[in-house]
């Protein structure tokens, strides 16, 4: 049976700048996302991939094409209408994290919480409940200086996460890590992928991710190049490891 695709971006064109300057960032990609699976677009530098990402989360519009976030046509929509979508239906992995120092982590993921109407005593548990899911559990306040750079990007994590979207978009999460830091987190983001149903995609050109990967595109100069299913990431030992570890914390 086919899956409904959560995202359906069809022959988008990103322009970027004006005049003898203008460059030609996207020339005619089209992409689905399906709930369940963690998909990597990878590409060298300049080919295109921030610029496609911040157009699927509704940061950017595209030039020309066509993008569909849970069924809905974002052609035409106003900026508070797309921010709205968004808010509904992504959730954002930063490669810097993005925390705000002066807040502690259970603090640092309300925010999120707070900009889509979760207030209070439910935004504060619900928060508190996403740092579980990524293990955090022991550092609801403790603040980014006390955390390490992989607990800081399980923060971050557990933000994009604690609202639950359909839809999970990262850019560059392992490029600040180092390989123990960068494995964990690509453990748990297939991990959230396949147990919470959710459509995950990374920008990377980090080869360590590709072992976490249910799909792998890439990109070039703008235009999509190739595509892979990658059957081994479903059965992945640090997926499996994660995913028994977290149901015996449940």
């Amino acid at each position: 049976m086919t899956r409904q695709s959560v995202l359906e971006a069809t022959d988008i064109v990103k322009e970027l700048g004006q005049g003898a300057g203008k460059v030609m960032a996207l020339k005619g990609v089209s992409l689905k996302l399906e709930p369940g699976e963690l998909t990597l677009l990878m590409g060298p530098s300049g080919s295109g991939k921030t610029t496609l990402l911040s157009i699927l989360g509704c940061i950017l519009s595209p030039s020309a094409g066509r993008l569909k976030i849970g069924g809905v046509d974002t052609d035409g929509l106003s900026a508070e209408a797309l921010a709205e979508l968004r808010r509904q239906n992504i959730g954002f992995i930063f490669q810097s994290y993005n925390l705000f120092p002066t807040l502690n982590a259970t603090e640092n993921v309300r925010i999120a919480l707070d900009v889509r109407g979760m207030k209070g005593y439910a935004a504060a548990a619900r928060a508190e409940e996403a740092l579980r899911e990524v293990g955090l559990g022991h550092r609801l306040r403790s603040y980014p200086k006390n955390l390490s750079g992989g607990e800081q990007q399980r923060v971050a994590v557990a933000r994009a996460i604690a609202s639950s979207p359909a839809i999970v978009l990262a850019d560059e999460p392992t490029a600040a890590l180092d390989s123990e830091n960068g494995h964990a987190v690509m453990a748990l983001l297939a991990a959230i992928a396949r147990e919470q149903k959710r459509s995950v995609l990374a920008v990377t050109h980090d080869p360590r991710t590709l072992s976490y990967a249910d799909r792998v595109v890439r990109i070039e100069d703008g235009r999509i190049v190739g595509e892979e299913r990658r059957p081994e990431g479903l059965n992945s030992p640090q997926v499996a490891d994660l995913t028994k570890r977290r149901k015996s914390n449940a």
